[in-house]
């Protein structure tokens, strides 16, 4: 029988909480927690684009990520200390942005910008699919300033997006694995997908040996299960429900 260091259930999430308008300055923000893991992101609405999209008639949408120095169990340098963003910073950027910016029309966003800015400010397993959830929820709250204010004429947001790591511990498939299990599973792996069952992007990773298309299957199921309960979520963060 496994037993997680949690105590949860294979298919179980970590306790997940949602909480909008935690910056009074941002268009846009939510304080994402899954378990342990806290993100804190906003949404800030600019009408300065990219210089390829000037003139468009298309917004854009994109984001930074950072993890504060003791977000960690050891403290840890800030990036701007090291001149440029490590690797990984980057790659997690790049996967927020095209993230959101596949459940959303930049012809309807008009030639604004939105940048989503992802703090992590308490680090225990998932934080980019914790900044990716979380993300949606600020994108939303920003896309509804532009809507109240009347700057846009329609919602340009068109579906869900939320984001969940699954992986095999001890030879089990489980859902949204912490720090301890992340860190010696055989497979790990990331899972983003929107409310309309699409799949935006999987990145999955076999740490000490290969798994096999069952497993795989197994761990989307899992990761299906657990964004649907994240996307309840979000609507319910919103008000939506």
């Amino acid at each position: 029988m496994l037993i997680r260091p949690s105590k949860r259930n294979f298919n179980e999430l970590r306790k997940i909480i949602l909480e909008t308008k935690v910056s009074p300055y941002a268009e846009g923000s939510c304080l994402a927690k899954f378990g342990n893991t806290h993100v804190i992101c906003t949404a800030s609405v600019e009408t300065k684009l990219p210089p390829w999209l000037r003139n468009s008639g298309k917004g854009w949408v994109t984001a930074e990520y950072g993890m504060l120095p003791r977000s960690t169990h050891s403290r840890m340098d800030r990036e701007v200390s090291k001149g440029k963003a490590s690797g990984r910073t980057q790659e997690i950027q790049r996967l927020i942005g095209r993230s959101l910016r596949s459940i959303i029309d930049l012809k309807k966003l008009g030639e604004f910008q939105i940048k989503i800015d992802c703090d992590v400010i308490q680090a225990d397993g998932g934080t980019r699919t914790a900044s990716i959830t979380g993300a949606w929820v600020a994108l939303y709250d920003a896309v509804n300033f532009l809507l109240k204010s009347g700057k846009i004429a329609e919602n340009p947001i068109f579906d869900q997006i939320g984001a969940i790591s699954c992986g095999i511990w001890n030879e089990v498939e489980i859902l949204d694995l912490d720090y301890e299990e992340d860190s010696s599973a055989e497979t790990d792996g990331n899972f983003v997908l929107t409310a309309s069952k699409g799949i935006v992007e999987i990145q999955i990773t076999a740490e000490q040996k290969p798994y096999n298309k069952s497993q795989f299957l197994n761990l989307l199921e899992l990761a299906d299960i657990g964004t649907q309960q994240i996307f309840n979520i979000q609507r319910k963060a919103l008000g939506l429900d």
